[in-house]
């Protein structure tokens, strides 16, 4: 299939979503702005994720606006994207620009505008349509300019003009539709967790002790650039002896030292996707004892959690087979007391494992590494309003990560062997009919094919 039918796709079934809800309308989409680093710099460009997957457009300073009507089973619909004009003398400065004239055929719209035109279609636009779809409460400018846009509706009142009547959030929708990867997106994480993959080898092979956490992170971003990625997906996270130990650490200035762990928590941004990967290795290629016992019972949590990841299980249920055998392995460690906890079920009940593992086993990957996506059934067959909505039932095309983790820091009650031990190890799973297919194996999770990989190097 054509790219640009992709995107056509799917704003048609933005469309029939949208005649659903009401009698058609206009939705409105922008890209996110540019971003000021310091004077005269920018931070490099990243597009608005919502928009992007409805334009395939990459340019700043863009807008989508659908007019849609008809029926949920047969949407009219015209798409008009707003965009940069070209500009001779800009695009010596920054680069070459789409156009408006050129971005029919590119983008599969029907109609492409200048985006100093938006003000003046959007009142045409408007004009006698039901509802607005445009995300809530976005920021004041949004605000701002839909204060403008309905102001501008409203003065052709004498010439039996109308302006929309409602307004809905269009997130909802379209992270509904983000929810489920296509074979399409699928087949651009596979080859982005591959990359991730790849790099997450180079830092285990290079790693010798002696050497700066900066120093892992520039092999990664080496093999991130070099295999064709355009961005890391979030802050490369490498943390090395007690910085483990702390969820979201930056990549810093810390000695790698012979005896302690090294946590890398990385991945790669390919084609509008992310990946996340992590990997906890020896700095000097061989576990300690305590290191392997804590890594053996992690890896254990994340095969639990694996084969709980299939359709029909709810999105708790890995994280609930991963916490039992992470609360059991504290137990059998002595890290937790079972004397004073009395049993496994009292452990977890009460929360005493919080203390070494404080986050949940999974969240959506796609777009963003955190992606878009209710976590709780939209629709509950309860009619009480205040009671939580159900977990939701995980399905096919879903993608989600599997990372459980343990984090032991110096305390009075632990054993001082386990301490600054932190441990996570995390892969990409898509949920398929018969269960889940984990893109990022590509790099070795167990304890003794690490050592393999490091000390064969």
């Amino acid at each position: 299939m054509n790219k640009s039918n992709i995107y056509q796709q799917r704003r048609i079934e933005l469309a029939k979503q949208i005649c659903a809800k009401t009698a058609g309308g206009i939705a409105i989409i922008t890209t996110a702005p540019e971003s000021a680093r310091n004077r005269d710099s920018e931070f490099p460009y990243r597009h608005d994720s919502d928009f992007f997957y409805l334009t395939g457009f990459e340019e700043p300073g863009a807008t989508l606006v659908l007019k849609i009507a008809g029926s949920s089973s047969n949407p009219q619909l015209e798409s008009h994207l707003f965009c940069r004009p070209k500009d001779a003398e800009r695009e010596i400065w920054d680069g070459i620009r789409l156009g408006p004239e050129a971005a029919p055929e590119a983008l599969g719209v029907e109609y492409a505008h200048s985006n100093h035109e938006l003000d003046q279609k959007l009142s045409e636009l408007l004009a006698d349509q039901e509802a607005i779809y445009i995300r809530l409460s976005e920021s004041a400018e949004t605000d701002r300019r839909l204060r403008h846009w309905m102001k501008q509706v409203r003065q052709q009142a004498r010439s039996g003009v109308n302006p929309p009547s409602e307004l809905h959030d269009i997130e909802a929708l379209v992270h509904e539709m983000r929810l489920f990867k296509d074979a399409h997106e699928i087949d651009i994480m596979r080859r982005a967790a591959e990359i991730s993959a790849r790099a997450h080898i180079r830092a285990m092979q290079v790693c010798k002790p002696g050497m700066r956490e900066y120093h892992l992170e520039a092999e990664l971003l080496h093999e991130f650039r070099h295999s064709g990625a355009q961005s890391v997906a979030y802050n490369s996270i490498v943390a090395s002896g007690a910085n483990s130990c702390i969820l979201h650490y930056r990549a810093g200035s810390t000695e790698l030292r012979s005896g302690e762990l090294c946590l890398i928590d990385a991945g790669c941004e390919l084609d509008g996707y992310a990946s996340d990967i992590t990997r906890t290795f020896p700095v000097n290629g061989k576990f300690t004892s305590p290191q392997r016992a804590l890594y053996d019972i992690t890896l254990a949590a994340q095969e639990a959690a694996i084969a709980a990841t299939k359709p029909g299980n709810t999105f708790m249920q890995p994280h609930e087979a991963a916490l039992k055998v992470l609360t059991q392995g504290l137990l059998d460690e002595k890290l937790l007391k079972l004397s004073e906890l009395g049993s496994l079920d009292n452990a977890i009940e009460s929360g005493a494992y919080r203390r070494f593992y404080m986050h949940r086993t999974s969240h959506w990957l796609g777009m963003d590494v955190h992606d878009v996506g209710s976590y709780r059934e939209q629709f509950s067959a309860s009619k009480n309003s205040s009671e939580e909505k159900p977990w939701r039932v995980l399905k096919t095309g879903m993608v989600l990560t599997i990372e459980p983790g343990l984090y032991v820091r110096p305390a009075d009650d632990v054993d001082e062997s386990f301490w600054n031990i932190g441990i996570r190890i995390e892969d990409d799973a898509v949920v398929n009919d018969s269960g889940c297919e984990l893109i990022s194996r590509g790099v070795p999770v167990k304890a003794d094919e690490i050592e393999s990989l490091m000390q064969n190097h």
